[in-house]
């Protein structure tokens, strides 16, 4: 498990078994919109690292189409997950899934899916276990299928804001296996799992997101 600074992640206690991000708030309609545009409209959706599960009944609201699957590997965050969603009500998310997702073979076990979702992990996890998470992922896809990972990344080396700077530099100081990935890199990683086509989509707060699909047959 890597070493986190504290500013890497901020929730605080909502009740029962609920946690909330403030975080997660402020990108939920930005994440829902790009989901609205890139997103299949019907089918099964996984999200890795689904965290305090906001995310998850955000997306289920604006997405009902879609069966969706939360996942967590940690225990109090995946009770929180299931706390939000029996809260919302709503019949299309399932209990959250101790996934592992930067672990091989679990593609087999829990795929296919028409959708896989992530938001702000990759600048958290080490370069090969990204390389893993993609891999296995694209593998997960069902033919046509869509992967959107979301968060913080280097253009071409270079950080886009002061703040990410900071950030990326407490992220390497905490572990230096860690840190921003870079867009050029992210697109080789996906082309290499085979995955097209790719698009980048400019996110606010300097935050972007990728689009690879898993070309049908």
């Amino acid at each position: 498990m890597s070493r986190l600074p504290p500013s890497a992640s901020v929730t605080e206690y909502a009740g029962g078994d609920r946690l909330f991000a403030p975080a997660a708030a402020r990108n939920l309609d930005a994440l829902c919109d790009l989901l609205a545009t890139h997103a299949p409209q019907k089918g099964r959706a996984l999200e890795i690292a689904s965290g305090t599960g906001q995310h998850v009944v955000g997306f289920a609201k604006r997405l009902p189409g879609l069966t969706w699957l939360p996942s967590d590997i940690d225990t109090a965050r995946r009770a929180s997950i299931n706390a939000h969603a029996a809260e919302a009500a709503l019949p299309n998310i399932a209990p959250a899934l101790p996934l592992d997702a930067t672990q091989p073979g679990w593609a087999g076990e829990h795929g296919p899916f028409d959708l896989i979702m992530l938001a702000n992990l990759l600048h958290l996890i080490p370069t090969p276990a990204t390389q893993s998470l993609i891999t296995e992922a694209a593998t997960a896809l069902a033919p046509g299928g869509t992967l959107i990972l979301y968060g913080p990344f280097k253009r071409a080396g270079q950080t886009t804001s002061p703040g990410d700077t900071r950030f990326d530099a407490e992220l390497r100081a905490a572990d230096p296996t860690i840190g921003y990935k870079d867009n050029i890199d992210m697109a080789r990683w996906l082309s290499d799992a085979g995955l097209s086509p790719i698009d980048e989509v400019d996110m606010p707060a300097n935050n972007l997101a990728f689009i690879a699909r898993k070309p049908s047959p």
